[in-house]
């Protein structure tokens, strides 16, 4: 017999969230204490770019996000074929901190 106790999360997804963000380059900073995942939407031709969406994980979700990424590609891939990767993004990665590109 399941644990009839578990609380459940409800998550409530607003019509303005759910239209969703898009972002074409993700910039990855992190401190001690905190990833910051910052989604950009770079346009070819234009010289300027805005961080559309900044999230600000802890070590430990950022690693759960890694793992949950890596389970769902591998879903993704089994459905629908291996994803190519494309020409890597010449644009400066250094922000004043490590960085990484996703």
């Amino acid at each position: 017999m399941e644990n009839q106790n578990e609380q459940q999360l409800n998550i409530e997804l607003s019509e303005e969230i759910a239209d969703g963000t898009y972002a074409n380059l993700a910039i990855i900073t992190h401190s001690p204490s905190e990833f910051v995942v910052d989604f950009i939407n770079v346009m070819p031709g234009l010289p300027k770019a805005k961080v559309k969406s900044r999230i600000i994980l802890t070590p430990q979700h950022a690693k759960r996000l890694m793992k949950a990424m890596v389970d769902n590609i591998k879903k993704y891939e089994s459905a629908h074929g291996t994803i190519q990767d494309q020409e890597p993004v010449t644009v400066p990665m250094n922000f004043g901190g490590p960085t990484a590109q996703a």
